[in-house]
Order: structure tokens, then C-alpha cells, then sequence
């Protein structure tokens, strides 16, 4: 008598070790809980933005409420140059950062495939990577002035020791075993360089990009120090030269906000680029 056929395992036993089942098949009910899971954060920071507000603990003039920041932004952004201070402090960003890492990305290549040269150069960058932005603001207005130039420098040098360290540690950290298999299989020096150390280094150049990305935001407020008239950083500065508590968290929050939305574009940019590499999450 033949054996009864053996029951087939569930979906959920199929699959692999450490693997959590899709809850459901409904895109919009996906989308909702990741919609509800991502605003949880930003929830209880709003609730304990309140709570200090209304707990006395803190001068109720010292912290405006998340409502009256609100209607600040509102008012700024139909009423004053909100729109125009946020352009261009993200063109001020996007060139800095731009001329950055046009730089970084070659010099990251030559440090992090030549041993010697790192070997001499590298105490050379971690000195000046050391150095805060803000302190070479004199020198910077006495060898470039108060213009644009100036403020582009102080992006640029952020930029630049930001995604070169990230690069050259990339480029030293691509496995040997690669290049030896490609000249065993004949491959010249620049096809090695080209289809191999190249595609490798391609999610460092991401990677580098994004924190130099995030260094520039950060020193954006530093480099409108420079006499400027607009830019979220100058909205900043004069909000605070007249005690307007609600302005500056504006300002603050447009900074996070633009920094957010340009890191998620090159994430999603990251993804299609590199699809082929093997990812945890």
C-alpha cells in the first residue's frame, strides 16, 4: 500500500531562517501601518514638545509651542521670503557639496588604492578634517571676502574632508580577491579599474556623498556668518539678534526638513544604483 501523500508545509514554513511572513496582501493596508510607524516618532516628539511648553518647568517664552511655530511657518512662507531663504541655502548646500565631492571622489580613489601615498597624506587630512569650519571663517573673508565665494569655500571644506575619509576607507577596504581574479583572467589595469574597482566603489561615492551632504547642512548656519542677507541661516541669525524664538525654530526645522527630503532622494538613488549588493535590510 503506498504511503499517504506527506503534507506540505505552510507558507509560513517555507520561509527562510529569520524571515518575518508579509502580514496580508493589501497594498494600502501596508502602506497605512508603515505610514502610522514612521509618524510615531515624530508623535512623541510633538507630545513632549507640549508637555515642556506646559509643564513650568521651562519660562513659557523661552519654548513656543509646535501650534505657534506652525503659524510662523505659515506666516513666513505666504507672507515673507521663507521660499527664497530656503533656495538659497539648499543652492549654497548643492555647491558645496557638488564641488566637494567632484574633488573628494579622485583623491579618495588615489589614497585608498595607493598604500604610500595614504601612508604620507593621511595624517595630513585628518589635521585639517579636525579643524571646525567656523574657526577659518576670518581667513576665509580676508583671501575670498563676503560674497558668495566665501560661504561656498566653508560648504566645500566641510564637504570635501567629510567624503574623502569615507572614500578612501572604501576604496582600501575592496577585497584583493576581486582584482586578482580579473588579471587572472587578463584583464589590464584599466579594465580592473574600470569594471571592477569602479562598480565596487560606486556605493562608497553614494555613501560619501551623503555624508558630506549632512556635514554641509550642518555647517550651513557657520557659513552665512559671512555677511549674508538671505538663506535659512541668515534667517536664523537675525531672528536671534531680536529675541524671535519662534523664527529661529522655524528656521531649524526648515534645515531638517530640506536635509531629510535630499538624503531620501539619494537613498531611493542608492537603491537603484546598487541594486546587485548584497544588503542586510
Amino acid at each position: 500500500m503506498p504511503n499517504p501523500p506527506a503534507p506540505s508545509a505552510s507558507p509560513a514554513a517555507r520561509l527562510p531562517a529569520g524571515a518575518m511572513p508579509q502580514a496580508g496582501g493589501n497594498p494600502a493596508g501596508l502602506f497605512l501601518r508603515r505610514a502610522a510607524m514612521v509618524a510615531v516618532p515624530w508623535t512623541i516628539i510633538v507630545l513632549a514638545w507640549y508637555a515642556i511648553a506646559y509643564s513650568g518647568l521651562i519660562n513659557p517664552g523661552l519654548v513656543p509651542t509646535p501650534h505657534a511655530v506652525a503659524a510662523r511657518f505659515w506666516e513666513l512662507l505666504t507672507q515673507g521670503r521663507l521660499l527664497s531663504d530656503m533656495w538659497m541655502s539648499t543652492q549654497r548646500v548643492f555647491l558645496g557639496v557638488a564641488s566637494g565631492i567632484v574633488v573628494a571622489v579622485p583623491v579618495g580613489f588615489v589614497l585608498g588604492w595607493y598604500q604610500e601615498i595614504r601612508r604620507y597624506i593621511d595624517p595630513l587630512i585628518n589635521f585639517f578634517r579636525a579643524l571646525p569650519p567656523i574657526a577659518l571663517i576670518p581667513l576665509v573673508i580676508v583671501y575670498f571676502g563676503i560674497g558668495e565665494s566665501a560661504k561656498i569655500v566653508i560648504l566645500f571644506y566641510a564637504s570635501f574632508f567629510a567624503g574623502v575619509i569615507v572614500m578612501y576607507e572604501g576604496v582600501a577596504q575592496i577585497s584583493p580577491i576581486f582584482i586578482r581574479v580579473a588579471r587572472t583572467l587578463g584583464a589590464t589595469d584599466g579594465e580592473v579599474f574600470r569594471k571592477v574597482v569602479l562598480p565596487l566603489a560606486v556605493p562608497h561615492i553614494l555613501t560619501a556623498l551623503r555624508v558630506a551632504l549632512g556635514v554641509a547642512w550642518a555647517t550651513l548656519v557657520a557659513s552665512e556668518l559671512i555677511a549674508a542677507q538671505q538663506g535659512l541661516g541668515a534667517l536664523i541669525q537675525n531672528a536671534s539678534s531680536f529675541f524671535q524664538l519662534d523664527i529661529i525654530y522655524v528656521g531649524i526645522i526648515c534645515i531638517g526638513l530640506i536635509a531629510l527630503v535630499m538624503d531620501l532622494i539619494l537613498r531611493a538613488a542608492s537603491r537603484r544604483l546598487v541594486a546587485w549588493q548584497d544588503r542586510i535590510a
